[in-house]
């Protein structure tokens, strides 16, 4: 129990640190004198700052992807031969990831933690993500595709991700957000709230039309 209470800490510790200070401006020795314990034991249960990194993820993601495979594998049985819409998928995944996170930190903290991932230089953590989880993520991309028939697998690619930072940056900044909204427009927003606002935006961007040459054409002369 003592080691388990240790390894718990360790990580508890760690993503705060990483969330709030990034991963390469945190050191292993911050992290133990916060988590009060010592270096060894850092060493002993994780092995390295890179191991350590991981851990911190696959507590996310690992609760994460055998969920959402059960979520899938219930779409697929709902909706059997039929596609899939967009817009149950995202509402699935949204679910899901708000299912998660229950257990540990909060949902702000993963996606501080996610967008650092891609914004700073961890190529070990990007082929850790791709190791471990890359058949959810393949399989979600692949039921996307068939419900977005219409866009080039280059476009899909963009939107994706232009939809993963709005989602990243939403909810990593969820405090902000709600002090805003509090303030401004009397509003007291939950995560789920903010959720289904997001949503309507994620599909009309996935689902607006290509540009078309001529608007192109306007835009460069412009």
């Amino acid at each position: 129990m003592a080691q388990i209470d240790t390894v718990t800490r360790i990580l508890d510790t760690a993503e705060v640190l990483f969330a709030e200070r990034g991963f390469a401006e945190t050191s292993l020795r911050t992290i133990t004198g916060k988590a009060k314990v010592n270096l060894a034991a850092v060493n002993y249960h994780f092995g390295s700052k890179k191991s350590l990194i991981q851990a911190v993820f696959a507590r996310y993601l690992d609760p994460f992807s055998e969920r959402f495979h059960l979520a899938l594998d219930n779409l697929e049985k709902e909706y059997g031969e039929q596609v899939i819409p967009l817009e149950a998928l995202l509402e699935t995944m949204a679910q899901t990831a708000l299912e998660v996170p229950g257990e540990r930190n909060s949902l702000k903290i993963f996606m501080k933690l996610l967008g650092l991932a891609y914004s700073q230089a961890q190529g070990h953590l990007r082929r850790y993500i791709q190791e471990h989880y890359g058949d959810v993520f393949t399989r979600l991309v692949a039921l996307i595709r068939r419900a977005t028939p219409e866009l080039p697998d280059a476009e899909r690619f963009w939107r994706l991700h232009f939809v993963l930072g709005t989602v990243i940056f939403t909810l990593s900044g969820l405090d902000a957000l709600r002090d805003i909204a509090e303030k401004d427009y009397a509003e007291r927003i939950s995560v789920r709230d903010l959720i289904r606002r997001m949503r309507p935006v994620i599909v009309a961007a996935m689902q607006a039309p290509l540009p078309g040459a001529g608007s192109d054409r306007l835009t460069a002369a412009s």
